[in-house]
């Protein structure tokens, strides 16, 4: 099977096996949900001063949060796909796979692509629904707002399967997961300013390839 052939495969299987499991789908969607709503609605009622809207750039804080859960969406989603990885190998899949006429290049590209769309639709699916929500948020801004999803989506994605080829277990690749996850998040600038981190913080913040991932779709969407 050649290279495009074993992407195209592949990518194919796995959206028909995101879309097949309707309690990830639905899941993927109201968590998000779950913070936009009640962690943005709770700290926007302490951040409504003029004052403190200028830590956001002049916006309300739920606002300058949408962009922010947008990616937390995407990353998350496209991270935790690592786990189809270890059920995989579990199964057996992964042995049959390794002695099929496919490329193994491919066959990792097109999973990588895979999850990468799928975290992107969820994305995409987090931010129609913030809309009621945060007022501001400009139409125009979604196509370059997707192609940064796209980007942190292909890019984690591609971590997690990394990880997942190289860790056994199911609860392993959870510890680790959890581990690299949630400092990247924080310190992403999804869910505040980072300019008022401390300096050893503000530091990972710029080494964090999140941080530009938030910075762009912020900007996109809502200007700062």
């Amino acid at each position: 099977m050649s290279f495009l052939r074993s992407i195209w495969v592949m990518y194919w299987r796995q959206l028909l096996r995101f879309w097949r499991l309707k309690s990830r789908v639905l899941g993927s969607v109201i968590t998000p949900v779950i913070w936009l709503v009640f962690f943005g609605m709770g700290w926007s009622s302490l951040f409504n001063s003029p004052m403190a809207s200028r830590l956001f750039g002049g916006l309300d804080y739920i606002t300058f949060l949408a962009p922010g859960i947008l990616m937390m969406s995407v990353f998350t989603a496209s991270f935790v796909s690592g786990v189809s990885v270890i059920l995989d190998k579990e199964r057996g899949f992964m042995k049959e796979l390794l002695v099929a006429p496919a490329s193994r290049a491919g066959s990792i590209v097109g999973r990588s692509l895979g999850d990468a769309t799928t975290a992107i639709v969820q994305g995409l699916l987090i931010l129609a629904l913030s809309l009621p929500l945060a007022s501001g948020i400009k139409l125009g801004g979604i196509p370059l707002a997707a192609v940064s999803a796209f980007l942190v989506g292909l890019t984690f994605s591609g971590v997690g399967i990394f990880l997942a080829l190289r860790i056994r277990s199911m609860e392993g690749f959870q510890v680790i997961m959890n581990l690299i996850m949630l400092p990247l998040l924080f310190l992403s600038g999804a869910f505040f300013p980072i300019d008022g981190l401390p300096g050893w913080m503000k530091v990972l913040s710029l080494v964090n390839p999140m941080t530009y991932g938030v910075d762009l779709a912020r900007w996109s969407l809502v200007g700062v």
